[in-house]
């Protein structure tokens, strides 16, 4: 999997951005910035200025580069150009909603009434929706996906657990999306049970399909000795 320019000056230019606007705001930010914002929108954590300007921007340069060394360093890079596209937009998206998030975090910083809580919501949810629609399209690997002991065994197992978990992503975006809009507190709640019980269906579903499938195959280092 190669990544030149074209692929990747659009994740330069949200990092510059980022970088740019804490170079630029160092001077006059306040001492207490706010860092965490609770279900109803308010302010319920600050931070100092080197947690609130600089922690974002070098987290998401660090996920950018955990997401470029990822297919080099995966035994199973030879499937991720199958899924090239589905991981661009990921790590695009991601980025994206980094950027924004920054964003926020200086418009609330310089006094601006920023429903950061209804951005929040609107921002993950279409996290959730754009990735959920990717997930049926990654092939197997050992670091990207819905990865369980039975799925990383068998492809008919992978597969089908990534549609359905693209479908659970999805749901999930749309309650958050909803939220976003309505802001009926009861929908993050509801988003919530929806993630857990969609990760404990999915384990249960790779695990089924794993056991049914003729052509699983046991992991690597796991057969008996002398096979």
């Amino acid at each position: 999997m190669r990544f030149t320019w074209r692929t990747e000056w659009p994740h330069w230019l949200i990092l510059a951005g980022m970088f740019a606007l804490a170079t630029t705001s160092w001077g006059g930010a306040p001492d207490r910035i706010p860092a965490h914002w609770g279900l109803d929108g308010q302010v319920d954590r600050y931070s100092g200025k080197l947690e609130g300007i600089l922690l974002l921007p070098i987290l998401a340069a660090g996920i950018y580069l955990v997401f470029l060394l990822l297919p080099r360093l995966d035994p199973g890079r030879a499937n991720y150009p199958s899924f090239a596209g589905a991981y661009a937009v990921v790590r695009l998206s991601v980025l994206v909603v980094l950027g924004v998030i920054y964003g926020l975090i200086h418009a609330a910083m310089r006094g601006h009434d920023v429903s950061v809580g209804g951005w929040m919501s609107l921002t993950t949810g279409a996290l959730l929706v754009v990735v959920g629609n990717q997930f049926g399209k990654i092939r197997p690997n050992w670091f990207v996906g819905f990865r369980t002991p039975w799925t990383l065994s068998s492809k008919v197992a992978w597969t089908r657990t990534h549609r359905a978990a693209g479908w659970m992503l999805v749901a999930a975006g749309m309650l958050l999306l909803a939220h976003a809009v309505l802001r009926v507190a009861w929908l993050l709640h509801v988003m919530l049970g929806v993630v857990l019980l969609g990760l404990v269906a999915l384990t249960v579903y790779s695990y089924v399909l794993w056991r049914n499938d003729p052509e699983k195959t046991p992991p690597a280092g796991t057969l008996p000795a002398g096979n």
